[in-house]
């Protein structure tokens, strides 16, 4: 079974989608995997105005360059089994065939006009790492999925120290910033939980609640 699932994004050309972002990081919470930022083109923008964004949701990420060093990338797989995600255009296949030379994936260019890449996978590989250190499986690139069959209460369990602020919940609460009597608003003005923990969880219940993107 699949362990990690690393959403790989370009910092420029094209650019960052946050919404597509935050659906990602949903799924992955709810399936149970770990999720990992794989932030590419860095020699193209500063990763740090889209680093500071999920930085409180302690999700581990990678930087990467045209050209550059992968050893970071490569001990975040190791002996692993991880699905690449991203859109088209982002540099998903570029990484794929760096990491594992002979999977000989296309490799497309981003449309400067609708600022899309071109789809170049049309199914998923699942690639052996070489010398036997996992396995990763590239997906062909997306552009929406729907989390309509995700609950309030399946998210909230990825967050652990908000998760028990919200036992003394009223029954059906979705802990959205416009529940009454939410126990995440109560912790928040006694001062119990980080105030950018809460915003980024409910950015994320958002995006679960958003029409397929």
């Amino acid at each position: 079974n699949a362990e990690q699932l690393v959403i790989v994004t370009a910092l420029a050309d094209p650019e960052p989608q946050p919404r597509l972002l935050d659906r990602a990081l949903v799924a992955a919470f709810v399936a149970g995997m770990q999720p990992i930022l794989c932030l590419t083109k860095s020699d193209l923008a500063d990763p740090e105005s889209l680093l500071s964004t999920y930085r409180s949701l302690g999700v581990p990420w990678v930087v990467t360059q045209r050209g550059g060093d992968l050893d970071v990338v490569r001990e975040r797989l190791r002996g692993r089994t991880s699905v690449l995600i991203g859109s088209s255009g982002v540099g998903k296949s570029t990484l794929v065939n760096a990491l594992v030379p002979d999977a000989h994936r296309d490799v497309g260019v981003v449309n400067t006009v609708t600022g899309r890449g071109r789809h170049t996978s049309t199914s998923a590989y699942m690639l052996a790492l070489p010398d036997g250190d996992g396995w990763i499986i590239d997906t062909p690139g997306i552009r929406s999925f729907g989390l309509a069959h995700v609950l309030p209460e399946h998210l909230i369990e990825a967050f652990p120290d908000l998760d028990e602020m919200t036992e003394d919940c009223p029954r059906g609460c979705t802990h959205g910033t416009d529940e009454p009597e939410c126990g995440l608003d109560e912790a928040l003005l006694a001062g119990q939980v980080d105030p950018d923990r809460v915003s980024s969880f409910r950015r994320l219940l958002t995006a679960r609640s958003e029409s397929a993107y």
